[in-house]
């Protein structure tokens, strides 16, 4: 992918946005070796305001990168502020369990004696960026948990609601191998997720400069990158406000989805909120690229991350990929028409 490596934007309005991604990238990179696309697309869906799956097998760095993402995010937010109520972690790692119970990650109310009263202790939960490490291995009640935080940024507790900060992203784990003792995500929770990244081993390069390196990275340097939580905000809104996506764009969304839910190797198509979803990723990605405007590389770069885990293949259709590039072939052409169209009246 290695959108990263492109120069500053030239747009003026996103030059500040631009240097906000530049330095998150550069902070996470600093301490994840050989993995800088799934680097790219994490730092996208924080800038897209989504959540991450990644698919891979322990000891992959998934931790390390959550946790380096965390602490390069410093809390900028004045403390008098009424829209930040609560101290906000910036990194917490919720291990799930068969065991684990809603209130373990949400938070429960505990008795004072002293004020002869009830008070709301928060969950892990409230943090900047939250590791929910082997998410499929809780039962769907712990799971249906984490719905309402991921899609409305808040939690409801014995019929009182309590808001996470507008910066709150997940990156959750599943391992594909060890399949003993989990429950696979439902549709709705996976629809959660703008991102499904399946990750595999780094190559062997990366993995000698992982093991020469090892101390050094271990050891917490005064010296890192750090991106002020506000900062983040800001970019995310310049972003939004500042890339175009043309009609056209839309157009082919909607009817890469139609192909994909009329194919006979689909059983189920993707759902409307995946395309509402996969729109600020897009522009994100086109701001990273240096473009104020979405173009149909954009589509074709994110659609298989953003589709994969919402699309259920008939029995005996293994090949996910193939599958899209067929219903995207017609769109994609439509939309090359369109736009030769636009700059050139008289062709086509």
């Amino acid at each position: 992918m290695q959108v990263m490596e492109a120069e500053a934007t030239t747009v003026p309005a996103l030059n500040a946005a631009s240097r906000v991604l530049q330095r998150l990238t550069q902070a996470v990179r600093a301490q994840v070796i050989g993995r800088d696309d799934v680097i790219d697309l994490t730092v996208i869906a924080l800038m897209a305001d989504g959540h991450v799956l990644l698919e891979d097998f322990p000891g992959s760095g998934k931790t390390t990168l959550a946790k380096a993402l965390g602490e390069a995010i410093v809390d900028d937010q004045a403390p008098d502020s009424s829209e930040h109520t609560v101290p906000i972690a910036a990194f917490r790692r919720i291990q799930f369990t068969p065991d684990l119970l809603p209130s373990d990650v949400t938070g429960s109310p505990v008795f004072d004696t002293n004020s002869n009263s009830f008070h709301f202790r928060h969950g892990p939960i409230f943090a900047h960026v939250v590791l929910a490490d082997e998410i499929n291995r809780t039962s769907p009640k712990v799971q249906s948990a984490m719905l309402e935080a991921m899609g409305e940024k808040q939690v409801t507790v014995d019929n009182i609601t309590y808001p996470l900060d507008p910066l709150f992203f997940v990156i959750a784990t599943q391992n594909p191998l060890d399949l003993v003792g989990t429950y696979p995500l439902p549709t709705p929770q996976l629809d959660r997720f703008l991102f499904k990244i399946t990750m595999s081993h780094i190559d062997r390069d990366a993995e000698l400069a992982v093991l020469d390196t090892w101390q050094q990275r271990r050891e917490p340097g005064a010296d890192r990158i750090r991106v002020g939580r506000n900062e983040i905000i800001n970019a995310r809104r310049d972003i939004d406000q500042h890339v175009y996506i043309a009609d056209a764009i839309k157009s082919t969304l909607v009817d890469i989805s139609r192909a994909l839910r009329a194919d006979e190797r689909v059983l189920q198509g993707n759902s409307t909120r995946s395309l509402v979803l996969i729109l600020p990723a897009l522009q994100v990605l086109a701001a990273l690229r240096g473009r104020n405007y979405v173009n149909a590389d954009d589509l074709e770069m994110l659609l298989p991350h953003v589709l994969a885990h919402r699309v259920e293949l008939a029995p005996g259709v293994a090949d996910f990929n193939r599958v899209l590039r067929d219903c995207m072939r017609e769109p994609l052409e439509q939309l090359a028409r369109s736009t030769l169209k636009a700059h050139y009246p008289s062709a086509g």
